[in-house]
């Protein structure tokens, strides 16, 4: 079975695009941060950790502490595909954190996309 290639790339170069696209329209780092680190059970310094090591998606995605509980919750479309019904487990996680950056760069409040 091959992998798709956004497995390999790295976590770190793909993270300053996600920073970028929310502070494009107004919103900070800070919420990324808080975003990824909903979705990932990942602490702050944990998330610094990861990536000042470089790790890839597929690192990121297996070494985080816990996947939130509440991302049954994320639904809608991504790249032409809905999130749930992607079947493959990795590519699910990486499209639930895309589909929530793009949600907070299109404005929605914290809370909804934190699913509170």
């Amino acid at each position: 079975m091959t992998q798709h290639r956004i497995y390999r790339m790295k976590f770190a170069r793909v993270y300053p695009e996600y920073v970028n696209k929310a502070e494009r329209k107004n919103r900070t780092k800070a919420e990324v941060d808080q975003i990824i680190c909903w979705l990932t059970g990942y602490s702050q310094s944990e998330l610094q950790g990861q990536l000042d090591r470089e790790c890839d998606l597929e690192t990121f995605f297996a070494e985080a502490p816990v996947l939130n509980p509440n991302v049954s919750l994320i639904k809608g479309v991504v790249c032409g595909v809905r999130v749930e019904d992607i079947e493959d487990p990795l590519m699910r996680k990486v499209r639930y954190l895309d589909k929530l950056v793009d949600e907070l760069a299109k404005g929605k409040a914290l809370d909804k996309i934190l699913r509170k």
